[in-house]
């Protein structure tokens, strides 16, 4: 089996807004079963109401990503409800506008690494059984343009967290092949959403005019979640146009 349908069961963090938003309104056009999860329960449940109106099932499971009991007790959940998780979109993610040797701080650093990659490595490792006894299933990794290409001002630990994903991918598709399991390191450039706030320089209008919009990286995270079960793909960068 491949593609998204109403037998697949999709968890998505970061689904209250932005691209896991947008990547969980792309999966209900194809009536798929989607677990949300995120911090803001309210976010959430706007993205629910949109995905139920798309045709798709929405399962609300607030979060935070870096609780370890929380992210258990959401996939009891799900196991609850669905039975288990068939592929994980994993699109929450963290920075600080502090993001220099100059100026960060360890605290920030911390919460940085463990939001963007052992958050990440925890709910993989939550959704691994439920893939393996599924047969098949996809893990998207919403890295990003800075974990393909060293950019300077994206900041030590965004950085370094999102470069480790690459690895953190390569290793579940050396080692979970044999159970049909595929990770997509997925690197998108600059997206207008609001994480841009968070930058130290907010982008204007003019900028933010030429940036992918989430439905672009959504796309491509469908492209990925749809592709044929003998294809997989390892790493996939998207970029605006006007990237540099």
């Amino acid at each position: 089996m491949t593609g998204l349908d109403a037998d697949r069961v999709l968890w998505i963090s970061g689904a209250g807004s932005g691209m896991g938003r947008a990547v969980a309104l792309a999966a209900a056009g194809h009536g798929a079963k989607i677990a949300l999860s995120g911090r803001r329960a309210e976010a959430l449940a706007e993205t629910a109401e949109q995905v139920d109106g798309a045709g798709g099932e929405a399962l609300v499971l607030p979060l935070d990503a870096r609780d370890p009991a929380a992210i258990a007790d959401a996939h009891a959940q799900i196991a609850t409800t669905w039975g288990g998780v068939s592929d994980l979109v994993l699109a929450a993610g963290l920075n600080a506008p502090a993001r220099y040797w100059a100026d960060q701080s360890m605290a920030d650093f911390e919460a940085i690494v463990t939001t963007n990659l052992t958050a990440a490595v925890r709910m993989i490792d939550t959704a691994l059984p439920d893939l393996r006894t599924h047969g098949s299933g996809h893990v998207v990794a919403v890295s990003s343009y800075a974990a393909w290409r060293f950019s300077p001002h994206s900041g030590v630990a965004y950085s370094a967290s999102k470069a480790a994903l690459a690895s953190i991918c390569a290793s579940v598709n050396a080692q979970e092949a044999e159970h049909g399991i595929r990770a997509c390191h997925l690197c998108p450039g600059d997206v207008d959403t609001d994480f841009l706030a968070l930058r130290p320089k907010v982008p204007d209008a003019e900028a933010r005019r030429v940036m992918l919009s989430p439905v672009d990286v959504a796309a491509s995270v469908l492209f990925v979640l749809n592709s044929p079960a003998h294809v997989r793909i390892d790493e996939l960068v998207i970029s605006p146009l006007s990237q540099r």
